[in-house]
């Protein structure tokens, strides 16, 4: 009895490669038990597809499935951005502004951002090969002094504490709240304007009252940030040049 209990609840690694113009992608393959058809989209970044499907649907139906939408999928990854790579003389988004990154020929010392000139940069310290790790870091440490502010600004006007927040690296989401009250957030929010970082900060922090996306979650949302629309209008058309920074 306890065997089958495992077995049934034990998830199935359904994953496979498809070539795309060229390319082999990897296929995620997600069960849900509420999936009623096969669903397929790009994964934030254009690294991989992700299929959702309901449990009952076979491996060979699944690959038909992508293999059927191939030429769609190719359309869509055409279309996004290119890929630029954290890095020396990388011209980047910060707080909705851009920067080139460039070395400081400095062994030790702090990130500094510099702001006059013709050009913004980001002048990081270091061997040469170490500014993309630097500038991540710099980068996940701009993005939780933000969020700090923003959530503990939000969480006060409605009387709510979270447990804690994380900056993650994920692609899937902007941002989550558990079941524990744990918000987490992508590092990249650093990159958007201020006031996109603020209307998610907003929207995690009304995930503390209403765990959904209900007619009051979005009413409490936009009690909070009062142009939550515009901010998440701007995600929707922008979102992708921020997935296409990578380390």
């Amino acid at each position: 009895m306890v065997l089958s209990f495992f077995q049934k609840i034990q998830k199935r690694n359904r994953d496979f490669d498809i070539e795309i113009n060229g390319h082999f992608l990897p296929v995620r393959v997600v069960e849900n038990d509420r999936a009623k058809r096969l669903t397929l989209r790009i994964v934030p970044g254009g690294d991989a597809l992700k299929v959702t499907t309901p449990c009952f649907v076979g491996d060979d139906e699944i690959e038909a499935f992508v293999e059927r939408n191939a030429n769609w999928a190719a359309v869509r990854l055409s279309r996004l951005p290119e890929k630029t790579k954290l890095g020396v003389n990388a011209i980047v988004p910060y707080k909705g502004e851009e920067y080139r990154i460039i070395a400081s020929g400095k062994l030790r010392g702090l990130v500094c951002v510099n702001d006059f000139g013709n050009e913004k940069t980001i002048e990081v310290p270091g061997s040469e090969d170490m500014v993309g790790r630097k500038i991540l870091s710099w980068f996940k440490g701009e993005a939780r002094k933000e969020l700090d502010l923003c959530v503990n600004r939000h969480a006060s006007k409605i009387a709510v504490r979270p447990k804690q927040i994380r900056i993650t690296d994920t692609t899937s989401r902007w941002g989550s709240c558990s079941s524990t009250r744990t918000l987490s957030f992508s590092w990249r929010v650093i990159m958007a304007p201020p006031e996109v970082l603020n209307y998610l900060a907003a929207h995690e922090v009304a995930h503390l009252v209403e765990m959904n996306h209900s007619e009051r979650f979005w009413a409490l949302t936009r009690d909070l940030c009062p142009d939550a629309d515009k901010q998440k209008s701007w995600l929707r058309s922008n979102g992708a040049k921020l997935h296409a920074i990578t380390i």
